[in-house]
């Protein structure tokens, strides 16, 4: 009953970390602040969470958790439909689209704490994405490239898209756009017709 409470808890301490740090940015988020939206003293925070490391890691990761359905990436499991559906679910988001994005920028800069957590997140979400690759299209994508070499580049769409969707909303349709980036890797008509086969 307890760990029940303390799960719940600490739940709630994560929502509330993202919703600040949507309002404010990493840097502007503060533990009082977070503290003050559950009804908690600093110090009642720091109980659950000794950090404000141990905090932005745990919201990283409650996010991945939203995403993946609870499902660990890089299990082949994915389809790549599944990735359309997931930038659709994330365009009704946007709050929480911009805190990962946000944290993202940030975390490149030496000594951020969550730089650790997306180099690590990045190296399991390239290989996850290979074995879409692989699962769809086999050793070889329609242009020649292999799954390995294609999964950076299918990364850096998924997270370019989010940023040209969050700056300019009106302008970037970013299901369409991602459903257009996926009719790019289908084979030619051409190629389609000299390889019948295939």
């Amino acid at each position: 009953m307890v760990r029940a409470r303390s799960t719940e808890r600490r739940a709630e301490i994560v929502r509330a970390a993202l919703e600040v740090i949507a309002e404010r940015g990493y840097r502007g988020a503060s533990l009082s602040a977070v503290a003050e939206r559950v009804g908690l003293s600093q110090q009642g925070l720091l109980h659950y969470f000794p950090t404000k490391e141990a905090l932005l890691v745990a919201v990283l990761a409650e996010r991945d958790q939203w995403d993946t359905g609870g499902s660990a990436r890089g299990d082949g499991g994915w389809r790549i439909e599944l990735l359309a559906s997931l930038v659709e679910y994330n365009a009704m988001r946007p709050g929480i689209v911009q805190t990962f994005s946000a944290l993202l920028g940030e975390s490149v800069t030496e000594g951020h704490p969550a730089r650790e957590f997306f180099t690590r997140r990045y190296t399991q979400v390239r290989a996850s994405m290979a074995a879409i690759l692989r699962a769809e299209y086999g050793e070889r994508l329609p242009g020649g490239l292999t799954p390995e070499r294609a999964a950076p580049l299918l990364v850096a769409v998924l997270d370019g898209l989010q940023y040209q969707w969050l700056l300019d909303p009106d302008s970037v349709d970013m299901p369409a756009a991602f459903g257009d980036f996926l009719a790019l890797l289908q084979p030619s008509e051409a190629a389609a017709a000299e390889n019948p086969s295939s």
